[in-house]
Order: structure tokens, then C-alpha cells, then sequence
């Protein structure tokens, strides 16, 4: 595998961590308002249940995309550490520039 040697690698992890920070604070408050709202001794009605079902269903799903993104930002961090941070995994190309700015945890070019 090739290393990218027209990276400021630092930069981009800098970046990573950045938006790491940001997404375990997310995930840290998304999961203290799944328990608030399990643990809620308010529930008078079929309507107040329902109510419920649905945005813990709704916080379900978000906790499992932060984390999923989570997964994403850890695995592009590993690379950079590897010296593989930017390369294609599909193709082993250069990741163009532009869309490692855009979306840091990118593992592959974009095919038009």
C-alpha cells in the first residue's frame, strides 16, 4: 500500500479528533435521554406509550449512526497511523484532497 506523502497528516487527524470529540458528547447525551425517557414514570396513556415507542425508536437510530460514524472516524485515525491515511481501499488510489476536507473518514474515491 502506498503513503501519501502530499498530506499534512496532522492536519486531517486533527480534524478526526476534533469530530471525534464532538460525536462522543452527542452520544454521550443521546444515551442519557434514552435512559430519561425509559425510566419516565409519566406514561398516564396508550398516547404518552406510543409517544415513547417512537422517539426512542427515533434516539435508537441516531445512537446507532453516531456510533456507526464513530467506528468510521476510529478507523481513519488507525490509518493515519498506518501511513495509509488517503489511499483508495478499493482501487489504492489517491483520495482526492477535496473530498478527504469534506469527509475525513473517506476510504475510498468517488466513481462518476
Amino acid at each position: 500500500m502506498h503513503t501519501r506523502n502530499d498530506l499534512n497528516h496532522k492536519v486531517f487527524e486533527k480534524m478526526l479528533i476534533a469530530d471525534k470529540k464532538k460525536i462522543i458528547s452527542n452520544i454521550e447525551s443521546l444515551k442519557a435521554e434514552i435512559n430519561a425517557l425509559v425510566s419516565d414514570d409519566d406514561i398516564n396513556d396508550v398516547e404518552d406509550m406510543a409517544d415513547l415507542q417512537i422517539n426512542n425508536t427515533s434516539d435508537q437510530a441516531l445512537l446507532h449512526r453516531l456510533e456507526t460514524e464513530l467506528a468510521e472516524i476510529n478507523a481513519a485515525l488507525s490509518r493515519i497511523k498506518l501511513r495509509v491515511y488517503g489511499i483508495c481501499e478499493k482501487t489504492a488510489k489517491k483520495i482526492p484532497i477535496e473530498r478527504l476536507i469534506a469527509n475525513p473518514s473517506a476510504r475510498t474515491v468517488v466513481h462518476v
